[in-house]
């Protein structure tokens, strides 16, 4: 294994990992949410973890996706280790995922994809 990734492994926080959320927000066509609208879902996402300092040693990861083949009421996230799945993730929604789920471990019900 490369010093090199050790490192970013490191800086990256990688080994305090409890939860990690992806998002699809950056679709190579608009089937299910608009680039745009997908990019200010995740610029908010990146944002708001940074500051409520879960990324890294907080234990919060988040990835952008392109596409999770659901293709409808976008942009779509889902939280791991649980695998729940959410829909209509705008700044609104994800401020909700972050405080109930990411925060408290409680799933948001109410754009949860069961």
């Amino acid at each position: 294994m490369s010093k090199k990734l050790l490192k970013k492994a490191e800086e990256l926080g990688i080994h305090k990992t409890r939860k990690h959320i992806f998002i699809c927000c950056d679709p190579q066509d608009d089937k299910c949410v608009n680039r745009e609208d997908g990019q200010k879902a995740w610029k908010y996402l990146k944002k708001r973890l940074a500051e409520l300092k879960l990324t890294g040693e907080g234990g919060i990861q988040r990835t952008k996706a392109d596409c999770f083949r659901i293709c409808a009421k976008g942009p779509l996230a889902v939280v791991y280790p649980e695998g729940v799945w959410y829909y209509s993730c705008t700044p609104k929604v994800l401020e909700k995922i972050i405080q109930e789920h990411l925060i408290c471990d409680k799933p948001v019900e109410d754009y949860r994809i069961l």
